[in-house]
């Protein structure tokens, strides 16, 4: 009976949500039962362009470090915004949320060449954050019962919460950057004198991602009205 009410509210789930958030799960267990090591998995610029270890580029966004608080405060983090992401602003467009997903990771992949990154996951959870607290400006948080503060605010307080812990915060920069190029491009540009819509979802990830609307002038055959026939 709990298994099966597991299973259920799993496939309540949305399905990018859900896909990400298990993906990382599984990586950081396969890594505590040592059935892989993070130097399979993280991102190293030359062993993929020459050793062809292509994987490193999806990997490198599935490692959040060994099971511990700081693994449990990103989950927390990574589920709750993608979710609510994907079941507000990306309703019904799950194509333009992988879109999101690829066009952040490229731009993480190539600023983490030059900032020397090696797992890029944290960053990705705080460019979620940043775009979520940009289209919901309005909302009210409370940070651990301390601080009360709008939306906006709550990638800066995350990167003074990760400096109070003693950890870089270059990581949270980068995930801040790439989620503010994103909102600008998406929701800003596009609205200003002159302004165009650059970012537009291929049409391959639609046909993959969103399912076809009905249409509206199309009459069923008498077998498919209820009843049989008219």
């Amino acid at each position: 009976m709990a298994y099966q009410t597991f299973q259920q509210e799993y496939l309540q789930i949305p399905v990018v949500t859900r896909a990400y958030t298990t993906a990382c799960v599984l990586t950081t267990a396969a890594v505590q039962l040592e059935l892989i090591t993070p130097f399979q998995l993280y991102f190293n610029p030359d062993l993929i362009l020459r050793n062809y270890q292509v994987w490193r580029l999806i990997t490198n966004f599935l490692f959040f470090g060994p099971i511990g608080f700081n693994f449990l405060f990103n989950m927390i983090f990574l589920y709750r915004y993608c979710r609510m992401l994907e079941e507000g602003s990306f309703r019904g467009r799950t194509a333009d949320f992988v879109f999101m997903f690829l066009f952040g990771g490229l731009l993480m992949t190539i600023f983490g060449t030059f900032v020397s990154l090696v797992f890029l996951g944290q960053a990705f959870t705080i460019m979620l954050v940043y775009v979520w607290s940009r289209r919901n400006p309005n909302v009210r948080m409370n940070f651990f019962g301390l601080l009360n503060f709008q939306a906006p605010f709550l990638p800066w307080v995350l990167m003074g919460f990760s400096l109070l812990l003693g950890n870089s915060i270059i990581v949270d920069l980068l995930g801040i950057a790439v989620g503010h190029v994103y909102f600008f491009l998406e929701d800003v540009f596009p609205n200003q004198p002159g302004g165009g819509r650059w970012l537009k979802t291929p049409f391959f990830l639609k046909m993959l991602f969103d399912t076809p609307e009905e249409d509206a002038n199309y009459n069923p055959l008498p077998e498919e009205r209820p009843g049989g026939f008219a």
